[in-house]
């Protein structure tokens, strides 16, 4: 299925030596932000204060919208007609995320029906994305230039487009094109990768129906 959800967002990225078996480091850019370190908390509310800074608008989602820039259009098709709830769980929210890290691949559910599927890549070993089973905690950057490498290689966003965070400094997001080629496969600093085409729908789709009708799952299988 098509989706025509138009663009925004970004953040950091840091260039890795290879871990062991896959990586080249000219191709494999690992993101600064590094979601393990115990100071990452301190790191995200001065990550807040630049995004705010730099773009004016909020990292946040409030009350569990946002609201879209002014120059976007949204064709949301059949997801248009989601009724909005309160609560919500796994495949009944209307936004379902079900990220399976032995597949490495995301399945994206809304209304209950799977919709498209996705390869990504979650944490290299020493750096194993978590399982979560849980809402987004409502922070998303929709702009963030790194001073390593600004504007990135993806329509000048950055190296970590349309950043959805899970938990803590642990997100989903687009990559450069050079990390194409490693989706399906465990490549990251921790957070789950995507093509930047990816992450924008689904950052779009977060945004339309807010943190509280959204679920994101990782499991092992």
């Amino acid at each position: 299925m098509k989706y025509m959800l138009l663009t925004a967002a970004c953040i950091l990225s840091l260039g890795f030596q290879a871990h062991a078996q896959e990586v080249d480091t000219e191709t494999n850019v690992i993101e600064e932000l590094n979601p393990f370190d115990s100071n990452i908390e301190n790191t995200l509310r001065e990550l807040d204060q630049r995004y705010y800074d730099e773009t004016g608008l909020s990292p946040f989602l409030e009350g569990g919208t946002a609201q879209l820039y002014e120059n976007e259009t949204v064709d949301l098709g059949l997801f248009e007609n989601t009724i909005l709830q309160k609560a919500c769980y796994r495949i009944e929210c209307p936004v379902f995320a079900h990220i399976k890290k032995n597949e490495q691949k995301l399945y994206l559910y809304v209304n209950g029906q799977l919709q498209d599927s996705w390869l990504v890549s979650t944490g290299l070993p020493g750096h194993e994305t978590p399982n979560f089973d849980k809402n987004p905690n409502g922070r998303i950057y929709d702009k963030y230039s790194s001073s390593k490498y600004p504007g990135g290689d993806y329509m000048g966003l950055g190296n970590m487009p349309y950043a959805v965070f899970i938990q803590g400094g642990f997100a989903m997001h687009g990559t450069p094109v050079g990390n194409y080629s490693k989706l399906g496969r465990k490549a990251s600093h921790g957070c789950v990768r995507m093509q930047s085409e990816n992450g924008r729908i689904f950052n779009r789709l977060v945004r339309q129906y807010g943190v509280t009708n959204t679920w994101i799952t990782i499991t092992d299988n």
